[in-house]
């Protein structure tokens, strides 16, 4: 098998039987501020990774049950570990039977174009009903002329960090440039505190930390046409250069192969300092104060903050911040009852209470949910999540997010040239493994 059908094997999605059902009754969902009636039973299934909100995962069953009862559409909720979603979804695909409705993260809706239902109907709504997506949350979704998948809502992903050991190393300020932090680091980790970051194979904080990177430093995976390898160059090898002292100088090295749940746990331990997350952390001990204390026996939340990953050589640094979008399956039987859960499920009034008991760990994706009374309510250190969204780029920079930026993802090639290069491999033999297994997607 060549590289271009081994490519095609990957990217196999099977086509399920089934023509896209029409949109009828979606309109006056939200002006009748109830759910629509039908005439017959229906079921959906509905399938979202665990959330790190548990309390998120609450509502959203409460919500389905609430519409259960109005509708008589039977909703079934099931959560599985963020990191078997891709697989569920590949395997439902290829078998043409599955959940109706499937979360999809990152640019995933270019990956799995053939299987998806055109939603841009839905998404003209949501668009005029709650004001532009942010721009990743844009692309993300949208595959040609066609909206795959409707946005959601976006992940902020900000530096936790302990305030009083950064200050015990001499920083009463987050640091305010790359090698500022890797000094930090360096005190701290000496100090039996050091800096928690992962470099395996998991969805989401070992992307959000080593593309950010490669960006910093002037690497790309492409040129903006998306069609030509560009990573074996100047910018890579550097941010490699830079993760390599950085990983022996300030990081646990035993947390190579951590998941998305390993570093909370560490933190919420007191076993490291800092770590790229999301709200998760903060959130979590300020509703637990009695599950985590400090080293002192106090509640751990009074002593965390965040701040964005500090500037690289070039100037602040780009963000890499999760999209979440729900996509219609094309092999559903139940399209037109999908189209009108997802109206609903989308409003303002259903998504404005997800929102809030979320607290600034999900954003929603179109920017006018900076503006929510929330805002104002949470606890200083959330705050810096009001924004973190803007700006944020996407897999395949410079080129578009398609579905060979996304199956790159899926691979962990950029992630594990920085993972190879920790283990001991020259910075210049990774960079130059993962620029031919990038030409192997892009260019095979």
């Amino acid at each position: 098998m060549d590289r271009r059908d081994d490519r095609r094997q990957f990217l196999k999605t099977g086509l399920a039987a089934g023509a896209l059902a029409g949109a009828a009754g979606l309109e006056g969902i939200l002006a009748a501020r109830r759910a629509p009636a039908l005439a017959q039973t229906t079921k959906l299934h509905l399938l979202h990774w665990v959330d790190f909100i548990p309390e998120g995962d609450v509502e959203v069953r409460r919500q389905v049950a609430e519409y259960t009862k109005q509708t008589k559409v039977e909703v079934t909720f099931e959560t599985i570990n963020a990191n078997d979603l891709q697989a569920r979804i590949t395997a439902a695909v290829q078998s043409g039977t599955g959940p109706d409705l499937i979360l999809m993260l990152h640019n995933w809706p270019h990956l799995y174009a053939n299987a998806l239902v055109d939603l841009s109907d839905l998404s003209d709504w949501k668009t005029k009903d709650q004001g532009a997506y942010y721009p990743h949350c844009d692309v993300a979704t949208k595959v040609g002329k066609q909206r795959l998948a409707l946005p959601y809502g976006t992940g902020g992903i900000l530096t936790s960090y302990r305030k009083s050991w950064f200050a015990e190393v001499g920083a009463s300020q987050p640091p305010k440039t790359l090698d500022e932090y890797r000094k930090i680091g360096t005190a701290l980790k000496k100090k039996g505190r050091p800096i928690g970051q992962t470099l395996g194979h998991t969805f989401g904080d070992a992307p959000a930390w080593t593309y950010p990177i490669l960006w910093t430093f002037g690497g790309a995976e492409t040129d903006a046409s998306g069609r030509k390898v560009v990573l074996n160059g100047k910018g890579a090898l550097e941010a490699v250069k830079w993760m390599t002292a950085f990983w022996k100088d300030a990081c646990d090295e035993g947390a190579l192969a951590w998941d998305d749940t390993n570093n909370n746990r560490a933190f919420h331990a007191g076993e490291i300092s800092a770590t790229n997350n999301g709200a998760s952390i903060y959130i979590f001990a300020k509703r637990n104060p009695d599950k985590v204390k400090d080293e002192k026996g106090e509640p751990m939340f009074r002593d965390i903050e965040h701040f964005a990953i500090p500037a690289g050589p070039n100037g602040p640094t780009p963000l890499y911040l999760v999209s979440f979008a729900h996509g219609l399956m094309k092999y559903s039987k139940n399209q037109t009852a999908a189209r009108e859960f997802l109206k609903w499920f989308h409003g303002k009034d259903q998504f404005g209470k997800w929102f809030e008991i979320e607290n600034g760990y999900s954003a929603g994706a179109t920017v006018s949910w900076e503006q929510h009374p929330m805002w104002e309510k949470v606890d200083e250190a959330l705050k810096p999540f009001r924004l973190a969204p803007r700006g944020s780029r996407m897999f395949g920079y410079a080129g578009p997010p398609s579905a060979k930026a996304a199956e790159a993802y899926s691979k962990y090639i950029i992630t594990d040239m920085f993972a190879k290069a920790a283990q001991g491999t020259s910075p210049e033999d990774a960079v130059k493994w993962a620029d031919a297994e990038l030409k192997k997607v892009y260019e095979g």
